[in-house]
């Protein structure tokens, strides 16, 4: 915590950060956090994607790679350029799929490459991104720092087997952090970092794999996001560190 008062524009004004906005999830954050946010930052890796078609004075867009560091780094300079402060970081890059690259049912399938390229996305890039973003983080405010998970990254409830690259990357996440919310405590006190399982969600990432899910269960991108804010709304500060499923409830690990 900083040792001087909040400026005047740091306690009127709400700026957020979505990373990974480019489709889906994400973009839909930006869509629904828009009318809520002084300021909205949201990063694409497509230059083809649909969140650059959204005009709003409020929203500014920044490519950005999160397999790559010195991106990440660049990404937050230029918002510390506009602010000193950020009220809402979300994280909701991941990969389940991507080319040739598909989950894997079983030990044979597994490749060294591949499984690299999961814990890439889906772990070492979130707390690059903890890493970064610390000192917007670092003032009186309440803030939250929410990274999309999913509840097959956990350990306990893994009954079925497969997908050893995806699950092993999401409970990876979740390790990671966990330890970045300890971390956190001490460092940006008011900021609560959260992991959070939006329940399948009709998306890219799962269209190949919704043949089996009963349509009661598949989440439009509207519902999925309206239900993730109300959770993040009713987070309190003990509840840092914490994985959460979309309808509220605490998950294993």
């Amino acid at each position: 915590m900083r040792d001087s008062a909040p400026t005047q524009a740091e306690s009127s004004s709400t700026a957020a950060l979505i990373v990974g906005a480019s489709q889906g999830i994400g973009l839909e954050f930006v869509r629904q956090l828009l009318p809520r946010a002084d300021r909205l930052y949201a990063t694409y890796r497509d230059p083809q994607a649909e969140l650059l078609t959204i005009q709003d004075p409020r929203l500014r867009c920044l490519p950005l790679d999160i397999t790559d560091e010195s991106q990440i780094a660049a990404a937050i300079a230029e918002i510390q350029a506009e602010t000193t402060v950020l009220h809402t970081v979300i994280n909701c890059v991941g990969v389940l799929h991507e080319g040739m690259m598909q989950p894997e049912k079983s030990l044979r399938q597994l490749n060294a490459e591949q499984l690299l390229r999961y814990f890439q996305i889906n772990s070492i890039g979130a707390v690059l991104l903890a890493k970064h973003v610390q000192p917007l983080l670092k003032h009186t405010h309440r803030s939250i720092f929410a990274t999309i998970s999913a509840k097959i990254g956990s350990i306990g409830d893994n009954q079925l087997g497969g997908w050893y690259g995806y699950r092993a990357s999401k409970a990876a996440l979740n390790m990671l952090m966990r330890t970045a919310a300890i971390e956190y405590k001490r460092t940006c006190p008011r900021t609560i970092v959260v992991m959070l399982h939006p329940g399948t969600t009709d998306t890219r990432l799962s269209r190949p794999f919704q043949r089996n899910v009963p349509p009661e269960k598949l989440f439009s991108v509207e519902r999925t996001v309206g239900q993730l804010i109300t959770i993040l709304d009713g987070l309190e500060e003990s509840d840092s560190g914490e994985f959460f499923s979309w309808d509220g409830s605490r998950l294993p690990w």
